[in-house]
């Protein structure tokens, strides 16, 4: 090569190894790249490509050194990301990775094994480096950085960047804009998609650390005119006073909340827009189902992994009756949120979403949690525990749970189960049930942990405890491995009910059990082996059970409307007659006249008129529901303006301690 020649690459080597490491990734990750996004990636990645190779330009030499640490952390980068995909099927938020000392230290091995399973992309991503350490010294040699060069750099830069932006802030037909995704919002799975690692890094960076303005959002109506630990949270979240039914909300799941007073108190732009969306906000209305389990006992079980192929007759029997002789719900959904276990447990406990790039849980440790179902609970004369057999603190666990009116017992805090991973449920049970059997009424929340991947019978103490009940199953290693584990909770529930049964709780309490995330430790390969049949609509990867069961159920109810784990507080708020405001969280009761909506976190959804694939960009609607395309595409426009409310508001809520100022209670010190 000539010297000119390697003075050319020399210059384009940087730009061009990160567009070839985008691309590898979103093949990774995605499985093909669309031609969208190859387009954006190129501009956005090259762009910031020449910006590091401006950076490089020192003295009169190009600086090998400066090019190497760039390389080196676009290995990291991207390596890193490719590991945690491999692992959680979800991307690491930068927030995250200021928590990450302790999610290393308690899933170590599982990291080697993502590391390993990773291995052809880090490989592949490894080889920019490996020529440049190579051939990089030659290249460099005959680069001479002068003026002219390094005004080629910036202005192929700018050049770039301005194609890149013009064409995503360009008005495109479709439902979800690009130009939403770069300047609004951050969705990861889509942002990554359109635009690559780098640019959603830096998007991510941007939320992080600067306070940016929500979009604005068009009203859904026009706007009127107008321990010492646990004690401490106990005492903030114990306001029964405060939680009132208006004389005009008897058929309505409202309280009395006077917005208009707190829109005339408040000058705070983002207050003002939340008081007068949920003023406006449609309520749900209360229904034959309201107060229906009224002073009965609540255990309440998010199961790590859970999936309704577990659920069978023969192997799981306990949970075959929980579920057979309980309600039925066909079209529910446990999605995926960014957070993995942590963001399933917020939005099911919480009834709201949660807000990408911090932990969730974690933050509202210092908010007011009125609607906490222990919290309600308490406020009855119920005593509200949590038990989990993993470690007490992890996810801050150890400030959120007690916050949200639990006496938290787990591992290292009150249980002493063995030292294994994945821990016992059935040790769990066993070492939790006689501290409240008899004391009546109670609510008990379960956070499961035997069903946790990886599922091999070597490596995974709960799959080699019961590899000789599925021995015979007619399925892969892994699939075996997976319901071998999910035995372990199976006896834990047969254990409970033996107990409440003993103790002659067993008829006066209902048991509702969901899942936290699908089993996505699974292979798409293994994962249709499951379910017998291939996975086809990407949201179907999320379609679960949700059990609910009550002894005294006389006949079977069967839910047809689409839901989700969004709506299970609001659901079991109403069942026991709870005083709540149904305006105030996201998800919906379940047996009110609210048309069902399932929030996926790339803003995809499912309502009975339809379903919206965000990653698609389509929406394909039920047979016969829409007499004109129009009429279709205001219908998709204004479900996503109004998932976009639920995501904003989530996060308001979340951010502003906003049920403190609705309900005027004093900030935490």
């Amino acid at each position: 090569m000539t010297a000119n020649g390697k003075k050319i690459l020399c210059y384009l080597f940087i730009p061009l190894s990160l567009i070839y490491m985008e691309l590898a990734f979103k093949f990774w990750c995605f499985g093909s790249v669309s031609a969208k996004g190859a387009v954006y990636t190129t501009l956005l990645s090259g762009a910031f490509g020449f910006a590091l190779s401006l950076s490089c330009c020192v003295g009169k030499r190009f600086s090998r050194a400066t090019a190497t640490v760039w390389l080196v952390i676009a290995f990291l980068l991207f390596g890193t990301q490719a590991v945690y995909f491999r692992i959680f099927k979800a991307f690491l938020a930068l927030f995250s990775v200021t928590k990450a000392g302790g999610v290393v230290a308690d899933f170590f091995d599982q990291a080697l094994i993502g590391i390993w399973n990773s291995l052809p992309f880090l490989l592949a991503a490894a080889v920019p480096l490996v020529l440049w350490l190579v051939f990089g010294r030659q290249l460099a040699d005959c680069a001479q950085p002068k003026t002219l060069y390094r005004a080629g750099l910036a202005g192929l830069f700018l050049v770039l960047q301005l194609a890149a932006v013009c064409g995503i802030m360009a008005k495109q037909p479709g439902y979800m804009s690009p130009g939403y995704l770069y300047s609004d919002t951050l969705i990861p799975s889509l942002s990554q998609e359109y635009f690559g690692l780098i640019t959603t890094t830096r998007i991510d960076l941007r939320e992080l650390m600067l306070t940016q303005p929500e979009p604005e959002l068009a009203p859904l109506l026009p706007l009127p005119d107008h321990d010492e630990a646990e004690t401490d949270a106990e005492e903030r979240q114990s306001t029964p006073a405060e939680l009132s039914v208006p004389e005009d909300g008897a058929d309505r799941n409202v309280l009395d909340i006077d917005f208009d007073r707190l829109i005339s108190e408040t000058e705070d732009s983002t207050l003002l827009e939340m008081h007068r969306y949920f003023q406006n906000r449609e309520a749900t209305n209360k229904n034959a189902q309201t107060g229906l389990f009224a002073g009965k006992n609540l255990i309440w079980i998010v199961a790590e992994s859970f999936s309704a192929e577990v659920i069978d007759e023969t192997l799981t029997p306990t949970l075959y009756k929980l579920c057979s002789e309980g309600y039925t719900f066909e079209n529910f959904y446990d999605p995926l949120w960014g957070v993995s276990t942590s963001d399933g447990e917020y939005v099911t406990m919480t009834g709201l979403l949660p807000k990408y790039g911090v932990w969730s849980f974690s933050l509202s440790s210092e908010n007011y949690m009125p609607f906490s179902i222990a919290n309600m609970l308490n406020d009855e004369g119920y005593s509200s525990y949590a038990f989990h057999p993993h470690n007490y603190s992890y996810y801050d666990r150890d400030k959120s749970h007690p916050n949200m009116g639990y006496v938290w017992r787990a591992k290292g805090n009150g249980l002493n189960v063995t030292d294994q991973f994945p821990e016992s449920d059935v040790e769990m049970v066993e070492q939790s049930v006689g501290s409240y059997v008899s004391s009546p009424p109670f609510h008990v929340y379960y956070l499961t942990v035997s069903g946790h991947m990886f599922y091999t019978f070597p490596g995974n103490p709960m799959a080699a405890k019961h590899e000789a009940e599925t021995a015979n199953l007619p399925y892969s290693e892994g699939v075996r491995a997976y319901l071998a584990c999910n035995l372990e909770l199976e006896d834990a529930l047969s254990m409970l009910l033996r107990e409440l049964d003993a103790a002659g709780e067993l008829e006066n309490t209902v048991i509702a059990l969901s899942a936290d995330h699908y089993p996505y430790a699974l292979s798409d390969q293994e994962l249709s082996e499951l379910r017998g049949a291939p996975i086809g609509d990407e949201l179907e990867l999320y379609r679960n059970a949700f059990i609910l069961w009550s002894a005294e159920l006389e006949e079977p109810v069967t839910v047809t409307k689409p839901c989700s784990t969004l709506d299970i507080l609001p659901t079991l708020s109403n069942l026991f007659g709870l005083p709540y405001d149904s305006r105030l969280l996201m998800g919906r009761d379940m047996f009110s006249d609210a048309e069902g909506l399932v929030v996926f976190a790339d803003h995809s959804f499912i309502t009975p008129c339809g379903r919206y694939n965000a990653g698609s960009d389509a929406f394909e609607p039920v047979p016969g529901i829409f007499a004109s395309e129009e009429e279709m595409q205001k219908y998709v426009h204004e479900t996503l303006e109004e998932v976009d409310r639920m995501f904003t508001y989530s996060a308001e809520i979340l951010m502003q301690d906003y049920y403190a100022t609705v309900f005027s209670v004093p900030a935490q010190e």
